[in-house]
């Protein structure tokens, strides 16, 4: 039986902001996700295609990465996280499943090791917010992205970093991007953001 002070505990480490702890990450794979997005839902909303290159930045567990990787049947998924502990865990549940078109780096926190141009999609679940340098990783999303690729910004009801609508479309049109689609309502959203043309 848990103690009031483990439950406090518990508690004290979803509310508190900033970058989520791995000693918490079986909570991000509870079924009750899907009442604010499901993986069938996200996949609708990324529009993938089966040859698809796609960047997953802080995957944690690997919630969403296995039916996107699944998705995937002549692509690749790559995940990045500055955590190797949420990178170890989502590695460990795609290898038990038998998964093999992922690719998983380990990052700094301001820049990537890709290729300019590389990727079709790239996506964050409930994870900007955590970011400490936002702009050094829009930036680089630019840098990555095709020309027709989109970067894709789930928030949901909540996550105490989460970001507002607002706040995140004046963050992207800094940095040359546009709306391209936009899902959900103020508490539960995604917006897909596409580069600027000719920029």
């Amino acid at each position: 039986m848990k103690t009031n002070k483990t439950i406090n505990e518990t508690i004290k480490g979803f509310a508190t902001k900033g970058v989520f702890p791995p000693k918490w990450a079986f909570t991000l794979l509870i079924p009750f996700r899907n009442i604010f997005l499901s993986a069938k839902e996200l996949i609708k909303r990324l529009e993938l295609k089966e040859n698809y290159k796609v960047l997953e930045v802080g995957p944690g567990p690997g919630y969403f990465s296995i039916p996107i990787a699944k998705k995937l049947t002549n692509g690749m998924l790559y995940l990045a996280d500055i955590q190797p502990k949420m990178l170890k865990y989502a590695q460990k549940r795609l290898n038990r499943r038998k998964i093999v078109n992922v690719e998983y780096h380990l990052c700094n926190g301001k820049t990537f090791d890709f290729k300019n141009n590389f990727f079709d999609v790239i996506f964050l679940v409930t994870v900007l917010g955590e970011v400490e340098n936002k702009d050094a990783y829009i930036k680089e999303f630019y840098r990555m992205l095709k020309r027709d690729g989109i970067v894709s910004i789930s928030e949901l009801a909540g996550d105490p970093d989460k970001m507002s609508i607002e706040e995140l479309v004046a963050l992207f049109e800094k940095h040359n991007f546009s709306i391209a689609d936009q899902y959900g309502n103020k508490k539960n959203y995604t917006i897909n953001f596409r580069r600027e043309n000719g920029k």
